[in-house]
């Protein structure tokens, strides 16, 4: 069922991509992601809750994250829907994560477990990019206030995310150098 979910976000990102990029249809997206932001929460805890941790779900869960967060933030900038510093700087952590853990692959070293802290940073971006999009749309007078409040909230709240997730990656460093030092040798190789 946790793989399931993952499945169900990365279908859910999929839609949000297409509706985003349709003319006003961003509150709709907005919802899309929020909803693939919430299974991410749900497919960790069915898995802990229920004991249904899987080697494939600790590889595909980890990957539909940095899709769901990076494939948003592109498509939100490209769409106008979020500030362009917050996106790149976030852009910048996934693609950095995303390359480590690549090339320990290609190197065949230990496989690192995500930590919690980097999971609770990555919900919380999850709350504030569907925030900053669905208040990104409309110049409608009545609501502008409104909207201005919850881009805001969305804005401080992707800046907490950020804190977070730059944290978590330093708390990735002695893990990444404990994976590298795991991958096999040339007598490994040979043995």
């Amino acid at each position: 069922m946790p793989n399931g979910l993952t499945l169900f976000r990365l279908i859910l990102f999929g839609i949000f991509c297409f509706l985003i990029l349709s003319n006003d249809s961003k509150p709709i997206a907005a919802v899309f992601l929020g909803v693939a932001g919430i299974t991410d929460f749900l497919d960790g805890y069915v898995a802990r809750h229920f004991n249904q941790v899987t080697e494939l779900g600790k590889i595909i869960d980890p990957v539909a994250d940095r899709v769901l967060v990076g494939g948003s933030l592109v498509v939100a900038l490209i769409s106008h829907s979020v500030p362009i510093a917050v996106g790149l700087i976030i852009i910048f952590r996934e693609l950095l994560m995303s390359s480590v853990t690549v090339f320990l692959a290609m190197i065949r070293a230990k496989r690192i477990d995500v930590i919690w802290f980097g999971k609770a940073g990555t919900f919380v971006l999850m709350v504030a990019i569907p925030l900053m999009i669905l208040t990104s749309y409309g110049d409608n007078n009545h609501v502008a206030t409104i909207q201005v409040f919850f881009n805001h909230l969305g804005l401080y709240i992707s800046l907490i995310g950020i804190l977070m997730s730059y944290i978590a990656t330093v708390m990735y460093v002695p893990l990444a150098l404990d994976a590298y030092k795991s991958r096999p040798t040339k007598q490994d190789k040979i043995a």
